[in-house]
C-alpha cells in the first residue's frame, strides 16, 4: 500500500469537488482521483478546435446553491457568472417570435402579442413556482428520512420532515403533490391558453428526461429547472466566464487551497473491501491506495456493478441498482461558427436573441411527437433543439469574429431499434445492431436541415462540429446510458427512493463506502448538494 488517506473520492466532477472541499476544510486528509485529465466531469470546458474553448456538456449555470459558493469562496479562484438577458428567444413557424425578458414589463408586453390573459397571470405562476420551489429548495440539503422508518430515529426524522410543510396552506399542499405527478403540459394548460406561451415554458420540463411534456412527472422537472438562480434573483440562468470548466476549476482550487490533493489521469478499477468495510481503491495501472473512508462521484451503476466486486453487496441492493433508469435520451451538439444565425422571423445580426436561449419546437405537441419517437428507440425525427451562444457573453471562447454555439436537444434515446435508419440498416453487413455510431453524423445533418428552416444562413457560418450522442456521452464523461442526471429523475427515483429505497442517506451497504454523485438526493444539475450532503454524513460518521 501507499500513502494513506482518510478520504478518496471517486471522480472530480462538481459534486465530487464539493465533498473534497468540504471534507478538507475540516482537517481531512482528502484525495480526488480523476480518471481524464482534466477535473470538471459533464461540467468542463475543453478546447475542441484550436482556439475554440467549449463547455463540452453542461452548458448554463443557475443551479449551483449559493451557500457552496459562499462556503467555498468560489468567487475569489474565479467564479463569475453573466446572467442571460433575454433568457428565451421562440421563433414559430408561421413567422412570429416570442421573447421573454428580465424586465418583467417587456415580458407582458410580448406575451400580450399572444395573449393578453396569459401576460396577466403570467406573474401570479411565477409566484406559484416560487412558493413552491422555496418549499423543494429547503429540501435540497436535507439527508433523506430511513425509508421505511424502522427505528424510533427514523420516525422523528419523518417527523422532523413532516413540519417543513407545516406552513402550507391546504390549497399549496395540494399544488405540491400535483407538481410531482402531473406532466409538465396538464400543469401549463392549468395556467396559460397560449401554446406558444406553453411549450417555451414546458422546455424546463424535458430537457435532460426521459420522457415527453405530456408524461407524469415532468411537471417536477419543470420547477427542478427553476431552482437556484443568479445575482439572488431566483430561477434566472447565466453564462459562466470562462465556460462551465470554470465552475469546477474554482472549486478545484477551493479545495487544494484547503488541503486536499488532486490526481487527474488517474482511473479507479476497483474499490477495495475487506470484512464488509472499505479499505481504499486500486487505479488501472495496479497502484493501490488505503483510505479509511471512499466516496464515488460516478453513477450507481459504475459504483456497484463496476467497481465493487458483487460479492460485497446483498442481492437485493445489486437487483435495484441492475433496474435502476439510466438511459438518457440527450444529445449535444457543438459548433464552432464565422456568423450567427439569422433568423427569417427576427432578422439581423447579432441581436438579443443570439443572447437568449433559442428554442426550437412550435408546440407542445411538436415536441410530444419528438419523444413518440424516442420511446420506440427511434431518433426523433422533428426533435427540440435549445441553442446557446456563450461567446455573446465571453467573446474570449473564440478567435475574433467567431462563435461557438451549442445545441442541446431531445430526443436521441440511447438504446436503438434496428430499424432506426433503414439505410445505416443496410450498411451493417457484418450482423450487429445499428448503433449512434451509424446514425451520429446524419442526425446532425437532420438537426441543421431544421434549424435552416428558421435560420438559413446557419450551414454556410459552420466552421465545425462536434456531435454527442448518448453513447458519446457515456464514453467521453462515463456516465451510464448518457443520463445526465445519473439515472432518470422520476417520482420512483427521487428522494427516499434514490439511488435505491434504503439507501438514501449518501451510505451503502459497505461500511465507510458513500455515494455523493447526482445519483444520490437530490439528483442531476449543476448544484452540489449530494456532494454537500455526502460530505456532511461522512464527517459525522467520524474517521
Amino acid at each position: 500500500m501507499a500513502r494513506k488517506f482518510d478520504t478518496i473520492i471517486i471522480g472530480g466532477g462538481h459534486n465530487g469537488l464539493v465533498a473534497a472541499a468540504y471534507l478538507a476544510r475540516d482537517g481531512r486528509d482528502v484525495l480526488v482521483l480523476e480518471r481524464r485529465e482534466m477535473v470538471g466531469g459533464c461540467s468542463v470546458t475543453e478546447e475542441v478546435w484550436p482556439g475554440y474553448r467549449v463547455s463540452t456538456g453542461a452548458y448554463l449555470q443557475s443551479l449551483l446553491l449559493e451557500q457552496i459558493v459562499r462556503d467555498l469562496e468560489l468567487a475569489k479562484f474565479g467564479y463569475r457568472v453573466e446572467a442571460k438577458d433575454p433568457p428565451f428567444f421562440s421563433p414559430f413557424p408561421d413567422g412570429r417570435h416570442l421573447f421573454t425578458w428580465q424586465d418583467e414589463a417587456k415580458t407582458h408586453e410580448e406575451i400580450a402579442k399572444f395573449s393578453r390573459r396569459d401576460a396577466a397571470r403570467l406573474a401570479e405562476y411565477e409566484t406559484h413556482l416560487e412558493r413552491l420551489a422555496e418549499v423543494v429548495e429547503s429540501l435540497l440539503l436535507v439527508t433523506p428520512p430511513e425509508f421505511p422508518p424502522a427505528s424510533i430515529g427514523g420516525f422523528v426524522d419523518w417527523l422532523k420532515l413532516a413540519g417543513r410543510l407545516r406552513g402550507l396552506s391546504a390549497k399549496e399542499l395540494a399544488a405540491l403533490v400535483r407538481i410531482f405527478t402531473q406532466s409538465a403540459s396538464d400543469f401549463l394548460d392549468d395556467w396559460f391558453e397560449s401554446p406558444e406561451l406553453k411549450v417555451t415554458l414546458a422546455t424546463d420540463g424535458v430537457i435532460g428526461a426521459n420522457a415527453g411534456p405530456k408524461s407524469p412527472g415532468t411537471a417536477y422537472i419543470l420547477l427542478h429547472h427553476c431552482m437556484g438562480g443568479v445575482g439572488g434573483r431566483r430561477g434566472v440562468w447565466g453564462f459562466v466566464r470562462g465556460g462551465m470548466g470554470a465552475i469546477c476549476e474554482a472549486m478545484a482550487e477551493s479545495a487544494k487551497s484547503r488541503g486536499a490533493v488532486i490526481r487527474t489521469n488517474a482511473t479507479v478499477s476497483r474499490i477495495l473491501v475487506r470484512d464488509g468495510r472499505v479499505k481504499g481503491v486500486v487505479l488501472s495501472n495496479g497502484d493501490e491506495i488505503e483510505a479509511v473512508q471512499v466516496a464515488s462521484n460516478a453513477d450507481p451503476k459504475v459504483t456497484f456493478l463496476k467497481l465493487v466486486e458483487e460479492r460485497h453487496l446483498p442481492d437485493e441492493f445489486t437487483k435495484q441498482i441492475r433496474a435502476m433508469r439510466c438511459e438518457g435520451t440527450s444529445c449535444k451538439i457543438n459548433l464552432a461558427l464565422n456568423g450567427l444565425p439569422d433568423f427569417t422571423c427576427y432578422p439581423g445580426t447579432p441581436g438579443p436573441q443570439h443572447r437568449a436561449t433559442m428554442h426550437i419546437c412550435p408546440s407542445i405537441d411538436y415536441v410530444e411527437r419528438a419523444w413518440d419517437d424516442a420511446k420506440y428507440g427511434r431518433p426523433s425525427q422533428s426533435p427540440m433543439l435549445e441553442m446557446t451562444v456563450p461567446t455573446m457573453y465571453d467573446p474570449t471562447l473564440a478567435p475574433a469574429g467567431k462563435h461557438v454555439m451549442g445545441i442541446f436537444l431531445q430526443y436521441a434515446p440511447y438504446t436503438l431499434r434496428a430499424d432506426s435508419d433503414r439505410a445505416a440498416t443496410a450498411r451493417r453487413q457484418d450482423g450487429f445492431p445499428v448503433t449512434w455510431d451509424d446514425l451520429r453524423e446524419s442526425f446532425a445533418d437532420r438537426v441543421i436541415e431544421i434549424i435552416e428552416q428558421y435560420a438559413p444562413n446557419i450551414r454556410s457560418i459552420i466552421e465545425k462540429r462536434q456531435v454527442l450522442t448518448p453513447l458519446d456521452l457515456e464514453r467521453r464523461f462515463g456516465i451510464t446510458g448518457g443520463n445526465i442526471f445519473h439515472g432518470e429523475l422520476s417520482l420512483d427515483q427521487m428522494f427516499v427512493m434514490r439511488p435505491v429505497p434504503g439507501y438514501a442517506n449518501y451510505r451503502t451497504p459497505i461500511g465507510g463506502l458513500y455515494l455523493c454523485g447526482s445519483g444520490a438526493h437530490p439528483g442531476g444539475g449543476v448544484m452540489g448538494a449530494p456532494g454537500y450532503n455526502c460530505a456532511r454524513e461522512m464527517l459525522a460518521d467520524g474517521r
